[in-house]
């Protein structure tokens, strides 16, 4: 049985508890320092599937700026932010964009849409 045991700190709230994740076998056995259940919950999920949020820029023809920032709709899966990140260096818009207009949708076939954080 291989045990391990992990520090982190909790990004749920501006507390940011400092947690001692014992991990055994891939699976989250033990959590403390945690003040609140989310910490328990944020430390489960970044050891077996962490996720991220993506913030990035895209091209767009026709507005004031050559580049529209994007946000994507949920988080991804950490491990395809970077192909994410690839695929939306290939995307142009044309203006006019509103704030929440869905970009491209479902990226990479992952479910999450990414979306205008600004009206160009």
């Amino acid at each position: 049985m291989a045990v391990e045991t992990r520090v982190m700190n909790c990004i749920m709230c501006p507390m940011g508890c400092e947690m001692t994740v014992t991990i055994e076998n891939g699976a989250v056995t033990n959590v403390t320092g945690n003040t609140c259940p989310r910490g328990a919950k944020y430390a489960n999920d970044e050891v077996t599937a962490p996720k991220r949020m993506l913030t990035s820029t895209v091209a767009v023809e026709g507005g004031m700026l050559p580049l529209l920032p994007v946000v994507s709709a949920n988080v991804l899966p950490k491990e395809r932010i970077l192909d994410c990140a690839r695929f939306l260096r290939s995307v142009k818009v044309t203006a006019p964009i509103k704030t929440g207009d869905v970009v491209v949708k479902d990226i990479l076939g992952l479910g999450v849409d990414i979306i205008a954080s600004r009206d160009m």
